[in-house]
């Protein structure tokens, strides 16, 4: 069973107000927003460990809907704030009412720990309108260190998190398929056996070991047909 390097994506468009402001602190002409500027579209994709990021980077590149205009690697080249991130800026096609439309759009690649941070700067940010002090600068740079040794320590014991998922999954698939054989012992009218399956699965639904589940399991599917038959 592979577990795929994305845990979890967010997106969003920005808004006009967001627009209107970037375009104007940059100089961006209102009908040449769509051209140049690159966020308006902005995708986050979030990864559990560090080289994920890199197997997501070759998962996009493989694309070929879109365009990769240019990539940017604040992970090996962290920014002095202490922001570590990988960007791409891509250029996609949108179908509108006036037709196909190319547009710029932004995908951050980053891991949970990079992203708690960089939300939290971001917040600070807006509070300080862009001037954070610099005691508070000095302390989130030491949070953005923190945050990047807790990815690596836990990329040392991946192997170990990836089992414990892995085993996780399968017991949660025998467990779903026991509840759905207790339903079907009471559909057919077996009360009682379903609730003493339903009692012994209690029993193991927290220590239980995998062996253990299947066993209830195979019980609950014999006494199934067994009363099928009769």
């Amino acid at each position: 069973m592979n577990i795929p390097p994305i845990e979890f994506v967010t997106g969003r468009v920005k808004e006009v107000s967001s627009l209107l402001e970037k375009a104007n602190k940059f100089g961006i002409p209102l009908d040449r927003v769509r051209e140049e500027m690159e966020d308006i579209a902005g995708i986050r994709i979030m990864c559990q460990f560090v080289d994920d990021i890199d197997k997501v980077i070759e998962l996009l590149r493989a694309r070929k809907d879109m365009q990769i205009l240019y990539e940017k690697d604040y992970v090996r080249n962290v920014k002095e704030s202490g922001y570590r991130s990988y960007h791409m800026i891509i250029k996609y096609t949108v179908y509108t009412a006036e037709g196909p439309q190319e547009i710029l759009a932004e995908f951050q690649i980053r891991t949970l720990a990079m992203n708690f941070w960089a939300t939290i700067e971001h917040s600070l940010n807006y509070k300080y309108k862009q001037h954070i002090p610099e005691d508070l600068k000095i302390k989130l740079k030491e949070a953005a260190d923190s945050a990047f040794n807790l990815d690596e320590q836990m990329l040392e014991i991946k192997d170990e998190i990836k089992d414990a998922q892995r085993l996780f999954e399968v017991k949660s698939d025998i467990i779903s398929n026991i509840m759905n054989n207790i339903i079907t012992l009471m559909s057919i009218g077996r009360a009682m056996e379903a609730s003493r399956y339903q009692v012994m699965l209690n029993k193991l639904v927290d220590e239980g070991e995998v062996w253990e589940l299947n066993s209830l399991l195979d019980s609950i599917k014999k006494d199934i047909e067994r009363y099928r038959e009769n």
